[in-house]
């Protein structure tokens, strides 16, 4: 089952514009290794899914999978064939936006060059470009 939330305020939002970088959660948080958009877009809840299941069936089960976004904008479509007007669609699917710098998921408990291959399995699953980055330690 898709990623979506258990309730929200509005059943409709309209697109907006997603421009600028991102300044919360761009940093590798939990893991030790991440990936990061290097664009703005928008990442449907399916998306989302099927990075996490890459990602835990290369890694079979070892160590930590950490999904950083959540698809908490819906996406309304018009049925197929329907004549104009007649309002708004109904919600079709629920989409994340993603701006450049966005950690979309990280990787802990594992070594780097699998961390790096189990990242790269999730980088091709997704709509934007996206780069490796690592946990800085102070």
């Amino acid at each position: 089952m898709a990623l979506m939330p258990k309730r929200v305020k509005w059943r409709k939002y309209q697109r907006g514009r997603n421009r600028g970088n991102a300044t919360r959660g761009n940093y590798v948080a939990f893991g030790d290794y991440g990936i990061q958009s290097l664009e703005n877009g928008r990442i449907d809840g399916r998306q989302i899914e099927a990075g996490r299941v890459a990602a835990t069936h290369f890694l079979h089960r070892v160590g930590k999978v950490f999904i950083r976004i959540f698809p908490h904008r819906s996406v309304s479509a018009k049925p197929l064939e329907t004549r104009m007007g007649k309002g708004k669609g109904e919600p079709d699917h629920w989409e994340a936006k993603i701006k450049p710098g966005t950690i979309l998921y990280e990787v802990g408990g594992v070594p780097e060059d699998i961390a790096k291959r189990a990242l790269l399995r999730v980088a091709h699953k997704m709509p934007v470009r996206c780069r490796l980055v690592t946990r800085h330690r102070s």
